[in-house]
């Protein structure tokens, strides 16, 4: 069934975007992740252009995050304090984010910046993650002591605070410096910023890995409704009927993706997240390397691709 995208201007199948905004919110809830890393790109693949994919993605960002938020708060698994201080920092970094991506959309560097932070980003991030995985599944079979975590220069700066829920004694700054930087990246990428947020929860700041992904979610959910407003209000390009649409198969999704989360080990998460951020920046690398100039322009590329 075909319907029509006022703001996107092309028609798309429903069917199509609906199994896409649950498929998304099936990875999100079980990672504890926005999604929109991989929602993004697969709206660009069939057609949507970067800037309203991105401002759009936004609101199925946070659908997802609130249905799996809910349930991760009714496991007392969310630390609020935690929450706070994040969003603190949150919700400054998606307003300048938003700044940033009018000003670049004004001078029509904007589909570009999108597309080169997504390859960085992701095969980074992608890679990383999927060599700390391996290693700890490798660690796991062998019956070795994973190394001992150690306090670094982070835990000595002032302004600290106790997170009760967490179970930590740490200082506020670098908590706020996290959420400017997921807030901003977020606002210009369309990407909630999960998949960067709980590793560096867990490794940086060594938050327990029980409070992690909830924590995580909340930030992502409050975030992408700033974004979303501040999309709609600046630069009009939300487009509410395929938010709608993502919404629904987002939400739907998000609750049976926190179901399967809780069923596998945490190194064999990491493993699966790691490979499918690096498989989503290799695919926008070899698109913009194959098709540099008209990544953003053909509708046909989710069907041959």
């Amino acid at each position: 069934m075909q319907l029509y995208l006022p703001i996107a201007d092309l028609p798309i199948n429903v069917f199509l975007v609906l199994a896409m905004g649950a498929a998304v919110g099936f990875v999100s809830g079980m990672f504890g992740i926005g999604g929109g890393f991989l929602m993004t790109p697969l709206l660009i693949f069939i057609g949507i252009t970067p800037a309203v994919a991105v401002a759009s993605v936004a609101s199925h960002i946070a659908a997802s995050s609130f249905s799996g938020a809910l349930s991760y708060w009714r496991r007392r698994a969310i630390d609020p304090a935690l929450a706070g201080v994040l969003l603190c920092g949150g919700v400054t970094g998606t307003a300048l984010g938003v700044w940033t991506f009018t000003q670049l959309r004004a001078l029509g560097q904007l589909d570009l910046m999108i597309a080169l932070s997504y390859v960085v980003l992701l095969t980074t991030v992608g890679s990383l993650m999927f060599s700390e995985g391996l290693r700890a599944m490798m660690r796991t079979r062998r019956g070795t002591v994973p190394p001992r975590r150690t306090h670094s220069w982070i835990h000595g700066l002032p302004l600290k605070m106790r997170f009760k829920r967490s179970k930590i004694y740490l200082s506020v700054i670098p908590v706020v410096i996290v959420g400017i930087v997921i807030g901003f990246i977020g606002a210009i990428m369309g990407i909630g910023g999960g998949f960067i947020l709980v590793p560096v929860m867990i490794y940086l700041l060594r938050v327990p890995t029980s409070t992690v992904i909830g924590t995580s979610m909340v930030l992502t959910l409050v975030t992408m409704l700033f974004a979303t407003m501040l999309h709609a209000v600046t630069n009009h390009l939300v487009d509410a009927v395929l938010a709608l649409i993502l919404m629904i198969g987002g939400v739907t999704g998000a609750q049976f993706g926190a179901r399967a989360g809780q069923k596998i080990r945490g190194e064999q998460l990491r493993l699966l997240l790691g490979l499918l951020i690096l498989s989503v920046g290799i695919r926008f690398a070899v698109e913009l390397v194959i098709r540099p100039e008209d990544l953003f322009t053909i509708r046909e590329l989710g069907v041959n691709g």
